[in-house]
C-alpha cells in the first residue's frame, strides 16, 4: 500500500476565512455564535447559529460563476482554491487524470431549493423554474465545479454520510491513493444550512439549542447544561498527495492519514446507540489499519455537538477504546465552530492536523459544569488549549441513519 499525506489546506468557516485565522481563533477561545441573521428565526424555538461572518464570492468568481452556483458550492471553491494554493501543486504538470475530487456535502443547495419552490408557488400566471435550479441543487456539484475550476480529470464524486460525510470523503481519497488509483486528491466537505426549512427543521427535531438569551455559551459540549447543537456553515478542504510524490516535488508535508474506518449503529434513525458500541468498533478499526496502540493516541477530536445524549454515547466508545489511557486528551471543537454538518469532519479534520504540527490541543469551551454521567477516566481539554506533543491525532464524525466515521493521522 503506498502512503499518504496532507499538503495543502483550506476553510472558510464560523471562526476565519483562511486556516490560519482559524487556527488562531480556535486557540483564543473565539466563539462567534449568534441570533441568525441570514433569516428571520424568531417563530423556531431555536435561534441561534454560527455564521461566516463574511464572504465575498465575487473576489474569486465571476458574475456567471456566482449565479449558476448555490452557496455550498462557493464554499467549496474557496476552500479548495486555498489548499490548492497551499499545496504548492503546479497543476498542468501532472496528468490531469491522476488528480481527483471527492467532496461530501450532507444537505445540498437548500437555499436554491428553498428560494426556487418559493417564486413557484408565489408565481402567478407563468410559474416557472430557473434552468439553473438542478445545477444548483445537486450535492456533487461542488466536487464537479472544482474538477472544472482547476481541469482535474481524475476520480471525482460526492459521498453522503450526514454529518460523516466529510469524514468520508477524506477516507475515500485515503483508500484510492493507497490502491494507486490516483496521485492526489482534492477532498473535504462544504455545507450552507442556515435557512428557514432546514434551520426549521433541525429546530422541530429539538436538536439544536435553544440558549436564544445567551447564544455564545450555547454549544457547550460536556456540560450537564447542554441543551442542543448549534447550527453552522462553511467547508473545509485538504489535499491528499501519495507520499512519494509529495516528497519529489519537495513539498510540506503537515502529517500523514494513517487510519480510516466507518460503522453502523443500526439502532435509529437519529439517535446513538447509548453505549457507543459502533463508534468503538469505528475507532478500533480506524487504530488497527495505523498500526497505533490505543495507549499511544495523543489527542481525539470529537464529533459531540452538545447534545444530552449524543456526547456521553461517544464518550462511553471512548471509555471502551482507550480504557482510561493517561496519555489521550480529547475536545470537541464545535463548542467554538458549532456544527458544520456534512462539512465538520473536514474541518475538525484541519484543527486534528493543526494540533500535530503546532503540538497544542484546542479545547472545549462554554464548560461551567462537567457532566456527572461522563466516564471515568476520559481526559476533556477544558476552556483553555492543552500543550502537547501530538504525535497521532484521531478525529470523529458521525452522522444520523447510524454512520460512524474516523481518520488517524501521524506526524511524518
Amino acid at each position: 500500500m503506498k502512503r499518504v499525506v496532507v499538503t495543502g489546506m483550506g476553510t472558510i468557516n464560523p471562526l476565519g476565512d483562511s486556516v490560519e485565522l482559524f487556527w488562531e481563533n480556535a486557540m483564543k477561545g473565539v466563539n462567534n455564535t449568534g441570533i441568525v441573521t441570514k433569516f428571520d428565526a424568531s417563530r423556531f424555538r431555536s435561534q441561534v447559529a454560527s455564521e461566516v461572518a463574511s464572504f465575498a464570492p465575487e473576489k474569486f468568481l465571476d458574475r456567471n460563476e456566482i449565479k449558476r452556483t448555490d452557496l455550498f458550492t462557493q464554499y467549496a471553491l474557496y476552500s479548495a482554491s486555498q489548499a490548492i494554493a497551499d499545496s504548492g501543486l503546479e497543476l498542468n504538470t501532472i496528468d490531469p487524470f491522476d488528480i481527483g475530487v471527492i467532496w461530501g456535502v450532507g444537505q445540498g443547495g437548500m437555499e436554491t431549493f428553498e428560494s426556487e419552490v418559493e417564486n413557484y408557488v408565489k408565481g402567478d400566471y407563468n410559474p416557472r423554474f430557473s434552468p439553473f435550479f438542478i445545477p444548483k441543487l445537486l450535492l456533487n456539484m461542488a466536487s464537479g465545479l472544482i474538477s472544472m475550476k482547476f481541469g482535474l480529470q481524475g476520480i471525482n464524486y460526492a459521498p453522503v454520510s450526514a454529518c460523516a460525510t466529510s469524514n468520508t470523503a477524506l477516507m475515500d481519497a485515503f483508500n484510492y491513493i493507497r490502491l494507486g488509483k490516483a496521485k492526489v486528491f482534492v477532498t473535504g466537505g462544504s455545507e450552507a444550512p442556515i435557512t428557514p426549512a432546514s434551520f426549521g427543521g433541525f429546530a422541530a427535531m429539538k436538536a439544536m439549542s435553544g440558549r436564544n438569551d445567551d447564544p455564545k455559551t450555547a454549544s457547550r459540549p460536556f456540560d450537564v447544561d447542554r441543551d442542543g447543537f448549534v447550527m453552522a456553515e462553511g467547508a473545509g478542504a485538504l489535499i491528499l498527495e501519495e507520499y512519494e510524490h509529495a516528497k519529489k516535488r519537495g513539498a510540506k508535508i503537515y502529517a500523514e492519514v494513517v487510519g480510516a474506518a466507518m460503522t453502523a449503529d443500526a439502532y435509529h434513525m437519529t439517535t446513538p446507540h447509548p453505549e457507543g458500541i459502533g463508534a468503538a468498533k469505528s475507532m478500533h478499526l480506524a487504530l488497527a489499519e495505523a498500526q497505533i496502540n490505543a495507549a499511544d493516541l495523543d489527542y481525539l477530536n470529537l464529533h459531540a455537538t452538545s447534545t444530552p445524549v449524543g456526547d456521553i454515547a461517544e464518550l462511553n466508545a471512548v471509555a471502551k477504546v482507550f480504557q482510561g489511557s493517561p496519555n489521550l486528551w480529547v475536545s470537541s471543537t464545535k463548542s467554538m465552530t458549532g456544527h458544520l454538518l456534512g462539512a465538520a469532519g473536514a474541518v475538525e479534520a484541519i484543527l486534528a492536523v493543526k494540533s500535530i504540527t503546532d503540538n497544542v490541543i484546542p479545547a472545549s469551551i462554554n464548560i461551567e459544569n462537567l457532566d456527572p454521567a461522563i466516564p471515568a477516566g476520559v481526559q476533556i481539554v477544558v476552556n483553555q488549549p492543552l500543550g502537547k506533543t501530538v504525535n497521532t491525532a484521531m478525529s470523529n464524525a458521525f452522522g444520523f441513519g447510524g454512520h460512524n466515521s474516523t481518520v488517524v493521522f501521524k506526524r511524518v
